[in-house]
């Protein structure tokens, strides 16, 4: 009778060192990796594209008539709305005729609006903006936030084996500020028009149980030392 307490204190101390390990375990959840793209989400947005033009001369220079060229061919790959061109009030400046006729060798053919805006005096150049709203790709997130401490803290969280928070934000970045076309992000483009000669040409190779891709010859190449020419 006099080892019963004991027994019965053994199997209450043995149930609370299971209930515990039991609470402090890591459950699966807590080392799932976070997805950054759920954490850093890509979405599309309208956004206002510019180029400004500087000079008070009524011509333009070489460099900036080539920047106006290639401003028209990118509204006329991804934009479809007006192209607005706001001057300077009161001040000299390249003219709208000069700047019109380099839209129009970039290929515009979009409608144009005319605006001006005040000039604040100290203010510097004061150029010609020409701008026009465009589809991009942007980062919902800002990048450069530290909400937690990688390791250190006495927060239960830098025990889960997470990703820090910031993990992959300056990839999307990148992604959304490189992509050609936005509307890449969301859907594939359509196939252009199979090369039937090549199509053929494979099929065949297939038939007679040959190897179908391209075959370099690399027999005529030959690696020479520039000392020895």
């Amino acid at each position: 009778m006099s080892s019963f307490p004991f027994r019965l204190t053994l199997i209450i101390s043995s149930a609370l060192a299971v209930a515990g390990c039991a609470n402090t375990r890591p459950t699966q959840q807590a080392f799932a990796p976070d997805d950054y793209r759920e954490r850093h989400p890509l979405r599309l947005e309208q956004q206002v594209q510019h180029i400004d033009v500087f000079g008070a001369s009524p011509q333009l220079d070489p460099r900036q008539r080539r920047d106006l060229v290639e401003f028209a061919k990118a509204h006329t790959q991804r934009a479809s709305g007006s192209i607005e061109i706001a001057t300077p009030a009161g001040q000299p400046h390249v003219s709208v005729e000069a700047i019109r006729s380099a839209l129009a060798e970039g290929g515009l053919r979009a409608p144009v609006r005319y605006s001006s805006y005040p000039v604040r005096a100290g203010g510097g150049a004061a150029p010609v903006r020409v701008s026009h709203a465009t589809l991009a790709a942007t980062v919902t997130s800002q990048c450069g936030q530290w909400p937690a401490d990688l390791a250190g803290s006495k927060q239960a969280e830098t025990w889960h084996n997470k990703p820090y928070y910031n993990l992959g934000c300056a990839y999307q970045t990148m992604i959304a500020a490189q992509v050609s076309d936005p509307v890449d992000l969301v859907r594939p483009r359509a196939e252009g028009v199979a090369d039937l000669a090549k199509r053929m040409k494979d099929i065949e190779a297939l038939r007679k149980d040959q190897d179908p891709s391209t075959k370099w010859n690399r027999d005529d190449v030959k690696i020479t030392d520039s000392k020895q020419q």
